[in-house]
């Protein structure tokens, strides 16, 4: 079968390599029609060791189970899949408490984990294949295939910032960050009832989707600037909650800089530092609260699939491109250049 590989730095190839099979009881086998290359891969595309290499990608993806484990109770042969980009028995005390991100099961783990598996490929052994994957109501050339694609993480995500921030119809929200996530944040926020929500991003096509989303304002501008611009929106004050969803240092400092007195800041960007000031001059004098963290996404499949099914929502409008395996390299490529927001990946095409 064929499986996308990063090497090093900027090499991404697409090869041949062994077929992914069974080798626990709660493992399943999924074919995989959709999957997608995220925004945080291409942190590795930046930065990866070329001594961590070969390294299998992909950690969102629908796809047809083709085989399943003796253990495997609620799947079957035929079922069409979608898997989060966290691993979870979902039934350990920290799923319970839909945290399972967290799960403390042995063999729970995030996708880049799991040695020789992605779901960048033509098929992918599926670990904790009970509590892992969802069952999706729809068949696999279904319309609705990229919407459902984004639950495995980049909409679950922006709904987990939205929620972990407390958004409500009495907040003002800014977003920080105009890729997948953070327009989804966008979306998610408005589904939480914010009616002020201001999107920081320059890109017009994707601040223009932002609008449709549910933003009220863009600002282009970054640093001072943009932080004078939201507060100028905001009254002077500031947002009751900024929902940062970059992850590197100036996204942190823009956040710092126009969240209000006894605000939320909830940061789901995968953090590319290791250390943020919460000292007075810029957390604890506010009285200003510190949240985010990988999203839980399996938590909130249920919840958010039925507005997906019903139409009530496209959250699949943040796919730009669509590609066959042959394109995967060349995918990589338009969303580092900013060619593309997100690409889609048919490994049939």
């Amino acid at each position: 079968m064929r499986a996308t590989l990063m090497y090093g730095p900027g090499d991404v190839r697409v090869e041949n390599v062994p077929d992914s099979v069974i080798k626990h009881p709660t493992d399943a086998l999924v074919r995989v029609t959709a999957s997608c290359i995220c925004g945080s891969d291409l942190h590795p595309y930046h930065s990866m060791s070329a001594g961590n290499g070969p390294a299998r990608m992909g950690h969102e993806f629908i796809g047809v189970v083709e085989d399943a484990g003796s253990a495997v109770t609620t799947l079957k042969k035929g079922d069409l899949v979608v898997s989060p980009f966290a691993i979870s028995d979902n039934t350990c005390e920290f799923c319970r408490e839909n945290l399972q991100t967290s799960c403390s099961h042995h063999e729970a783990n995030f996708w880049d984990g799991i040695p020789d598996e992605g779901g960048q490929a033509e098929a992918v052994r599926v670990p904790l294949a009970d509590g892992t994957l969802v069952k999706l109501p729809v068949a696999a050339d279904s319309e609705l295939i990229p919407s459902l694609l984004t639950l495995a993480d980049v909409f679950g995500t922006g709904y987990h910032a939205a929620l972990k921030g407390g958004v409500n119809e009495r907040t003002s929200v800014t977003v920080i960050g105009d890729g997948a996530v953070g327009l989804l944040a966008v979306m998610s926020a408005k589904r939480l009832g914010a009616e002020q929500i201001i999107l920081m991003g320059r890109h017009k096509s994707r601040t223009d989707l932002g609008l449709e989303f549910g933003a009220t304002d863009v600002v282009a501008a970054r640093g001072e600037e943009g932080i004078a611009q939201v507060r100028e929106l905001t009254g002077g004050h500031g947002s009751h909650v900024v929902l940062e969803a970059v992850g590197h240092t100036p996204a942190y400092d823009q956040a710092v800089g126009i969240i209000r007195p006894g605000g939320v800041i909830s940061r789901v960007g995968v953090p590319q530092y290791n250390e943020a000031p919460v000292g007075f001059d810029s957390l604890f004098g506010g009285n200003i609260t510190l949240t985010g963290g990988p999203a839980p996404v399996r938590a909130y499949i249920d919840e958010l699939m039925p507005d997906i099914l019903s139409g009530a929502i496209e959250p699949g409008k943040v796919f730009d491109a669509t590609t066959g395996m042959d394109g995967v390299a060349q995918g990589y490529r338009d969303m580092d250049e900013r060619r593309s927001l997100k690409v889609l990946i048919r490994p049939s095409l």
